[in-house]
């Protein structure tokens, strides 16, 4: 059966493919009997506009005759009811063939007798990939004005497909640019079933993951257009917590997502739209969808005014002489005016008094002539063709060999290889040409669907995307501030899969999820991140450390024994007080130093014991406070000196007091060998040996300040650095070897008799020296940072007050509390008794 056409003669007759229904009515099929007719329903006006918009500029052209003087245009018009099959059957029509194999040479024969050499259309994706490989076959040009599946770009595949409608390539681009613009990480996609939407949606799911984001949900909306499937898919979404869902889909399919949507009541979804729908009308005009619907945005070609096309739509009527070989113009009336032409019908009859100036509806509507003007480019880019085929010289024609082709007789493959090759500037300023793919330059406005106050929708343009940019120039611009959101929102909405992670945190992968679904993690101590979602967090250099939001890095705080915090007033206090004990202890002596127990140890080592000791407890107050140059070089030699001053007084108090009881045996001259003189000389040798040592010691390799700087620590370890190692152990050691000589000398003279126990009191004394001094070392070496200095400190103030406590607490109590023993009468019975 021959399919219905709109036919016009001419000297060339252009074909066309237009979707004019949306639907096929599937046959119930008995095998038994020849199939019915197909039947095509829901009738779509937006595209019977575009195949008006075909006549327009075809009529155009005859009538104004500048373009192809001498020749007129004529077209032969097809409805392939949105479906492949009906596409493939008007498109062996077009070529002349109906029961012809496409293999038989005759049919070739019949394309160059009653074939058109060039067709325009279609427009879903799906029906131009069935259509271009059959025209592919025979060299006919066909230019798209609405597929934009990039595998149509495919030249070995597609060879005489070319389009004015960009590719889904360049749509892509866009989209991707729009998402990495606004930060959507968490992003679902919804296609129709159909390869216009399943290769759009994977291009665009496999570029987004490029990006750095996630696809949330990826979804199919079946042909059948199943409720229960949809409903499902309004699940997913609901499920994903995905707020922004790219719809890659023609407006039927998308209408029936929609739809769901409003009944399962799914709303605050920012949707973005392919452009399939971006300026639909069979969405934007019903008020149903306003509620979900307003704020969406989407990528559309460019718009303009084609004047004279309004009225040229609005000429339609029944009544015209040109109506009466239209079949498509009946199914169009009834359809708008709700009547009937025919008798036997449901509706009621037409009256003939309609007007279509009287209705406003989709096909009247020129305010968004979009894709209609991509009709009407492809007309022209043919007619421009037509035209250099005709302007062709002999002898140069486009193959060798071969003279130019008769523009009224043009073949389909000398007129491709034309069309391919056209360049040209059209009345509105564009430049119209095609790429080695057939593609045009990609150009889009960005559209807003933004409420009116009166009602319905205005698609705003509030960004222009172009493709023809050169390197560096941005591609996307977007006036951000012009955008209505969803919600009627000016505040753009969030779409992530986890909660932007804010500055002195970092982003950690969830295991078993997308990477867009992460933790937020904060930074370590010595790390920052000063950036939001950052990925890793930052070191920082060794002299910083991170502050306690962890998003900078500040100088680390210096750390030492200071005389303001707790630890160094105590150590103070404490030194102060030893200080202050053995002034009194000073006191206590000189006020009772006619006594015997102060006469009888001989007062002067002891007055020079008290004030080295006195020293001994000042000198822990130079290892306090902010180390400098000469604070350490004085704590050292400070702390050395008098502590072997002090030791050697009490070594000339332990040595007097066996030469004492040596010299009391009868014949004895050890006293004349021993005097005062001689102790002195001791005492003052043993503290010139120490003053030697620490004078060398400053010479040659003197402590100075030293930063220790831990990598792992908020503070930088200000510390005296002992400058040679050897020389502090030659101190510490020397000290050590007068503590164990005096410790020795007084073990053996405990038991020797002495009223006042003075050996034995040495004894403990230096006992408790030496085990302080012995437990220093590892607790020096094991105290980190400034507790090292407070370990030093410690052991020269307990080694301090063992001294003092040990040897003048006795002889105070004596003094003060025991007066009565305090006598030489006592004194000379002790010596009796030995």
């Amino acid at each position: 059966m021959i399919l219905p056409y709109l036919e016009k003669k001419g000297d060339i007759i252009l074909g066309g493919l237009f979707s004019l229904h949306d639907t096929v009515v599937e046959p119930s099929l008995t095998f038994t009997s020849k199939p019915p007719p197909t039947e095509c329903t829901r009738f779509n006006f937006r595209t019977f506009r575009w195949m008006q918009t075909m006549i327009f500029a075809i009529e155009e052209i005859n009538r104004e005759g500048k373009l192809l003087p001498n020749i007129t245009l004529g077209y032969k018009l097809y409805d392939s009811c949105s479906n492949p099959h009906q596409a493939l059957k008007a498109a062996m029509e077009l070529l002349g063939i109906q029961n012809a194999s496409v293999t038989d040479g005759k049919a070739k024969q019949s394309i160059c007798k009653g074939g058109v050499p060039a067709v325009i259309g279609d427009g879903g994706s799906t029906q131009s990939l069935v259509v271009a490989r059959f025209f592919g076959v025979f060299h006919v040009s066909q230019v798209s004005y609405f597929s934009s599946c990039a595998c149509l770009s495919d030249k070995k595949e597609f060879p005489a497909f070319l389009r004015t409608m960009p590719s889904d390539i360049f749509q892509v681009d866009a989209l991707i640019q729009l998402v990495k613009h606004f930060g959507w990480t968490w992003v679902g996609v919804i296609a129709g079933d159909d390869a216009y939407g399943r290769e759009g949606a994977n291009i665009f799911a496999n570029e987004v993951r490029k990006l750095g984001a996630c696809v949330a949900l990826h979804d199919i909306i079946p042909k059948n257009r199943a409720p229960e499937v949809i409903s499902s898919i309004i699940s997913n979404i609901r499920s994903s917590g995905a707020r922004v869902i790219l719809v890659f889909a023609v407006e039927q399919d998308a209408a029936a997502l929609f739809d769901e949507a409003l009944r399962l009541g799914l709303d605050g979804i920012q949707w973005l739209a392919s452009e399939a729908w971006s300026t639909a009308a069979v969405l934007s005009t019903p008020k149903k969808y306003f509620s979900i619907l307003q704020g969406s945005m989407g990528f559309a070609i460019r718009r303009v005014q084609i004047p004279g096309l309004r009225d040229f739509l609005l000429r339609l009527h029944p009544s015209n002489p040109d109506a009466v070989n239209d079949p498509f113009l009946i199914p169009f009336w009834e359809e708008v005016f709700q009547c009937s032409l025919s008798e036997g019908r449901v509706k009621p009859p037409c009256t003939g008094a309609e007007d279509l100036r009287t209705v406003t509806n989709i096909y009247s509507d020129v305010s968004q002539l979009r894709i209609s003007y991509n009709v009407y480019k492809a007309v022209y880019a043919i007619g421009y063709a037509l035209r250099s085929v005709g302007g062709c010289e002999d002898g140069k024609g486009p193959f060798a060999l071969q003279t130019c082709a008769n523009a009224q007789s043009v073949q389909p493959w000398q007129l491709l290889h034309y069309l391919k090759q056209v360049k040209y500037f059209n009345s509105f300023g564009d430049e119209i040409t095609f790429d080695e793919n057939g593609d045009p330059a990609a150009m889009y406005d960005l559209v807003n669907w933004q409420l009116r106050p009166s009602g319905g929708i205005d698609f705003v343009t509030v960004g222009k995307f172009d493709e023809t940019v050169k390197d560096g120039q941005r591609k996307l611009r977007i006036q951000s501030e012009d955008i209505v959101w969803n919600g009627n929102k000016t505040q753009v909405p969030l779409s992530v899969c986890s909660n932007i992670c804010p500055p002195g945190t970092r982003k950690s992968i969830r295991p078993n999820f997308p990477i867009c679904c992460h933790d937020c993690v904060v930074c370590t101590a010595g790390e920052i991140s000063n950036q939001t979602d950052a990925i890793e967090c930052t070191r920082c250099l060794p002299e910083f450390w991170s502050n306690d939001e962890r998003t900078a890095c500040i100088p680390k705080e210096v750390e030492f024994l200071s005389f303001s915090d707790t630890m160094g007033i105590t150590l103070m206090a404490i030194s102060l007080m030893g200080s202050f004990c053995t002034c009194v202890v000073v006191f206590v002596f000189f006020y009772h130093r006619s006594t015997p127990v102060v006469r009888a140890n001989n007062s002067e080592l002891s007055f020079l014991l008290l004030f080295s000791l006195t020293l001994c407890f000042l000198c822990s107050l130079t290892f306090i406070g902010r180390p400098s140059e000469w604070s350490c070089m004085l704590r050292r030699t400070a702390f050395g000196i008098t502590f072997v001053l002090c030791i050697s007084c009490i070594l000339g108090k332990t040595i007097m007091v066996l030469m004492a009881f040596k010299a009391s045996q009868p014949g004895s001259r050890v006293m004349k060998w021993f005097g005062p003189a001689q102790q002195k000389a001791i005492i003052s040798l043993c503290t010139l040996v120490q003053v030697l040592i620490c004078t060398v010691w400053l010479i040659v390799a003197p402590p100075t300040p030293h930063q220790l700087i831990p990598p792992k620590s908020a503070v930088v370890l200000l510390l005296c650095d002992v400058g040679s190692l050897v020389a502090f152990s030659l101190v510490l050691g020397y000290i050590g070897l007068l503590a164990c000589l005096c410790l020795v000398l007084a073990f053996l003279a405990r038991k020797l008799p002495d009223n006042f126990n003075e050996a034995r009191f040495i004894t403990f004394s230096m006992l408790i020296f030496c085990a302080v001094w012995v437990a220093f070392v590892p607790a020096y070496i094991s105290s980190p940072g400034k507790y090292s200095t407070v370990t030093e400190v410690f052991a020269i103030l307990a080694s301090s007050y063992g001294l003092l406590g040990c040897i003048f607490a006795p002889k105070c109590y004596l003094i003060l509390f025991k007066p009565e023993k305090n006598t030489r009468k006592h004194l000379m019975s002790r010596m009796d008794k030995f």
